[in-house]
């Protein structure tokens, strides 16, 4: 019988032992700051169960113990140790109240029953406002429910909005593209031609007087070379708007034009890899494929003092991958992004390009590693693969 009983109350210890550790360990990563109702709980489970206050030290002593061999390397200071004892002290609170209280109701038992008559009248005090809170509990769970509709209701107005927005965005890059396209086709035909008219007209103007009019040869070699400056800019112009080559060759005979054309302005060594299946996504996957190009090697010769730079198109399972990758200096892509100050709004310009194609747009930098842009695109139901 004695022997049952110490292996009960063995148990009991143990178990208390058990969840003063774990008690504990919360206690003292919470800081000087945290809660000691916990310990106070343990003590009056301690109480309860008959534990006393030696074998409450012991419990104390061992867990201290247990907490410094788990993690070698910390050394206890003085604020863990006035932590841990200010629990162990918390956790004697209700043991010594009990001791206080058995101490004066041996000889004041009228003493005993004035006090449990306050301690009723304060249980019956403390039921009433435990039953105001409750109400008041219930008018606060009220009130968010209906907040949170209220919040369900934003989140979903919010979501179509932005929805919508990314809607006018697509349809205002698709507009602007059609306009590019319209006015670069009429630079092209109309003043292009007009230009080279004039050209070929000043020249034979030219043969002409060249036997003794020399201020007229003069005259019309200057006006020569402002119609051939001109024309080479208004080429410029329209390969910046929309390169005709790209609707009458194809992708990758434009992007080598523009790369070529980057490199000798520029003098960066350009590295170019693609393979034919590219050229039959549609034209406005095509067009968003040069763009992110054309931007990303803008963004290169404005900011990244790059000496090399590689573009490469690839095929993946049901898609193709574009990467613009260079060796200059790198940037904080996040704060490019959503800083307050953008200052590459490119980047966000080709994102919304490619997420129009149902595309997905990745930018990563990192320092002596350069800037990689990359896009890929799904053919989708084109029954390219």
């Amino acid at each position: 019988m004695n022997s049952g009983f110490a292996m009960t109350n063995n148990n009991k210890t143990n178990d208390l032992s058990r969840r003063y550790l774990l008690a504990l360990r919360r206690h003292l990563k919470q800081g000087p700051r945290a809660s000691v109702q916990p310990a106070e709980r343990l003590g009056r489970q301690a109480l309860s169960a008959g534990v006393g206050t030696l074998a409450l030290a012991r419990i104390h002593e061992r867990a201290v113990i247990a907490l410094l061999t788990s993690n070698p390397s910390t050394k206890p200071g003085p604020r863990m140790v006035r932590q841990a004892a200010v629990f162990f002290v918390q956790m004697l609170a209700p043991i010594e109240k009990t001791r206080r209280a058995a101490v004066a109701s041996d000889g004041h038992l009228n003493r005993m029953n004035v006090a449990l008559s306050l301690r009723t009248a304060a249980l019956a005090a403390a039921n009433r406002r435990l039953k105001q809170e409750i109400v008041q509990r219930q008018v606060v769970e009220k009130a968010l429910k209906r907040s949170e509709r209220h919040h369900s209701q934003l989140l979903k107005q919010s979501r179509l909005m932005q929805e919508q927005l990314r809607r006018l965005s697509h349809r205002i890059l698709s507009a602007q593209e059609k306009e590019r396209r319209d006015i670069s086709r009429e630079l092209h035909d109309e003043v292009g031609q007009s230009l080279t008219g004039i050209n070929l007209t000043l020249a034979t103007l030219k043969r002409e007087s060249a036997v003794n009019i020399r201020d007229i040869g003069r005259r019309i070699a200057t006006a020569e070379r402002l119609v051939e400056k001109s024309l080479k800019a208004l080429r410029r112009f329209v390969r910046e708007l929309r390169p005709p080559i790209l609707d009458d060759l194809g992708l990758i005979p434009a992007l080598h034009s523009h790369l070529k054309e980057f490199a000798r302005r520029t003098q960066v060594r350009i590295r170019f890899k693609a393979f034919a299946a590219v050229e039959k996504f549609d034209n406005e996957k095509r067009t968003v494929l040069y763009r992110v190009a054309q931007e990303a090697l803008t963004n290169v010769a404005k900011h990244a003092k790059a000496t090399r730079v590689s573009v490469s198109l690839t095929s993946l399972p049901g898609a193709i991958r574009m990467e613009i990758h260079d060796n200059g200096k790198s940037f904080q892509v996040q704060r490019a992004f959503f800083g307050r100050r953008r200052t590459r709004f490119g980047l966000i310009g080709m994102r919304e390009r490619v997420e129009m194609v149902r595309g997905s747009f990745t930018v990563e930098s990192a320092r002596g590693k350069g800037t990689t842009v990359r896009a890929e695109i799904p053919f989708n139901h084109e029954g390219q693969g």
